[in-house]
């Protein structure tokens, strides 16, 4: 009796999971006739009843069981917990495994012993990682690795292979981002790291700098203050 029980039970649970399913498979169909250049990477109940999370080209889109309306750039928050429910799933959705990272094609720097680990894609001419630069002076015991992603334009991509190309590739990135010191060094090596790293960058979604990868794979979009770099540094496991 017990164990016709356990198989009753099993196959109404089963079942369930071939509904959910199924009305999750109905959802991404519906959006693909809809918008067939949309590559969608999964859909998802959400907490709300009749309502779907959609993760497509790295965005987190919001529609209901018919795909008649849309929920773009918006944010579901738990009032109860007072977290934004949103940037939990993007930030899940969006990590990308630390030895999954093609750190072949970063430049690495070591600092004390370097036991912590944090990567991140920058921009030679942007603001926000000179800043980021000057916050990274102030921690120690970290290996650092900086993948030159030079998105902001053609003079951006000329100053990370002149850096690539420099005799001192980390002397010439702290020249440009913290002295204020443009690489100099003629473009005449292998740059075919950046070409490489640009591709992998636009294939993962990187679409700003500075963006971060910690060891637990979790992605920071943007520079953030050395407290919460500190703070991450220590929970990443």
């Amino acid at each position: 009796m017990q164990k016709a029980h356990a198989i009753i039970v099993f196959l109404l649970l089963a079942c369930v999971s071939a509904v959910a399913g199924a009305s999750e498979a109905a959802v991404k169909a519906a959006f693909q006739k809809k918008y067939p250049d949309v590559v969608v990477e999964s859909v998802v109940k959400t907490p709300l009843p009749g309502i779907y999370e959609i993760f497509a080209n790295g965005d987190l889109i919001y529609a209901d069981e018919k795909v008649a309306h849309l929920f773009v750039n918006a944010t579901l928050v738990d009032t109860e917990k007072k977290v934004s429910l949103s940037e939990e799933r993007k930030s899940k959705l969006t990590a990308i495994k630390f030895d999954q990272l093609p750190l072949n094609l970063a430049v690495k720097r070591v600092k004390g012993k370097g036991t912590r680990k944090l990567a991140y894609f920058a921009d030679p001419n942007c603001g926000y990682c000179k800043k980021f630069e000057q916050d990274l002076t102030k921690i120690n015991d970290v290996t650092i690795y900086v993948f030159f992603y030079p998105v902001l334009g053609a003079d951006s991509i000329e100053k990370a292979k002149s850096i690539w190309c420099s005799k001192d590739k980390i002397k010439a990135w702290d020249d440009q981002l913290v002295n204020g010191i443009a690489p100099t060094a003629a473009a005449t090596c292998d740059t075919s790291s950046i070409d490489k790293t640009i591709a992998f960058g636009k294939q993962k979604g990187i679409s700003g700098t500075p963006t971060m990868f910690f060891i637990d794979g979790q992605r920071v979009p943007g520079a953030i203050p050395v407290e919460m770099i500190e703070q991450r540094l220590a929970a990443a496991k």
